[in-house]
């Protein structure tokens, strides 16, 4: 059997997590330092037998879209011919192509269709079709060879499950519960090394959803995803590292990493510049300068 076949049950990757980003610093207890480690085997997710998932893999398949498809000899000509639909604003003849080469079992259609009905975009928003689309994505690419395009789209794909069962979906069999979302991201952050199921794995072992508070848990998935780019990932990372939240206070190193992340951030991510900019407040001359030297090691590391 293969190993994503048994894992029945993979939100949204537009939901939030409904978690407070690190945005002020109360000190706290510290410690042990955080030895920094990827994780290992033993870390990667486990088939899920929990017996509130079994029924979800009976989710009847989304409906067919009206409309011909005649003359689309493969898959992959469907995905194309509804991407250039989709430049031409002919969304209906798109949502058609795709639905014949997400039959055909096309990773990149299956994914843009839950996509699409996911943000409602072009089409009224269902976020129980998207579920259904993206279960059917993981199963059927969920354990392929990672670093692969078809790798991406699964990741993406068991993230978005990860993000429906942290939240459940209303009037639906999909019900919120942490511990299943832990599950799917932790299946995405050790077997496909995804940098947004690393950071919402530091997220619910920093606040206990789904999994016991564990600080060093947290740094350990944050510095992974940061390590990738990930500005959030950057940030938390950073917040905990300058206060000693739950680990050793190691200001300069926190500082440096909130500087990575303010340098990188959108202009919709102002609560990452403004705990940069509270931290560059609270701290001292000293940590400024080592904060600047530990800032060249992390950018130097970066261009390896």
């Amino acid at each position: 059997m293969r190993t994503f076949d048994t894992v029945v049950s993979l939100g949204l990757m537009g939901l939030a997590l409904g978690l407070p980003p690190a945005a002020s610093f109360d000190g706290v207890p510290e410690a042990p330092a955080v030895a920094v480690a990827p994780p290992n085997a033993a870390t990667r997710a486990a088939p899920l037998t929990d017996p509130a998932t079994r029924d979800l893999g009976r989710l009847s398949p989304p409906a067919p879209i009206p409309g011909s498809s005649q003359g689309l000899r493969s898959g992959n000509q469907a995905l194309e011919f509804g991407k250039q639909a989709l430049r031409d604003g002919k969304v209906d003849q798109a949502v058609t192509a795709f639905e014949y080469a997400a039959r055909q079992g096309v990773p990149g259609a299956i994914w843009k269709l839950g996509r699409m009905y996911a943000d409602g975009d072009g089409v009224e928003k269902n976020p129980l079709r998207a579920f259904e689309y993206f279960l059917d994505l993981a199963r059927r690419h969920g354990d392929g060879p990672a670093g692969t395009l078809q790798a991406r789209f699964a990741a993406d794909a068991v993230v978005a499950l990860g993000y429906f069962f942290l939240e459940g979906i209303p009037n639906s069999s999909i019900k919120a519960d942490p511990k299943l979302a832990y599950e799917r991201f932790r299946y995405a952050a050790s077997y496909f090394g995804d940098p947004d199921a690393q950071y919402n794995l530091g997220r619910l072992y920093l606040y206990g959803r789904g999994v016991p508070k564990d600080a060093i848990q947290a740094v350990r998935w944050f510095k992974l995803a940061a390590d990738k780019g990930h500005r959030s990932a950057q940030a938390e990372l950073g917040a905990m590292l300058f206060t000693g939240r739950g680990v050793a206070r190691q200001a300069a190193r926190g500082l440096a990493w909130l500087t990575v992340a303010k340098d990188g951030a959108g202009p919709d991510e102002t609560w990452i510049a403004e705990t940069y900019s509270s931290a560059f407040a609270q701290a001292s001359d000293r940590e400024r300068q080592e904060a600047y030297v530990a800032l060249e090691n992390i950018l130097q590391g970066r261009r390896k």
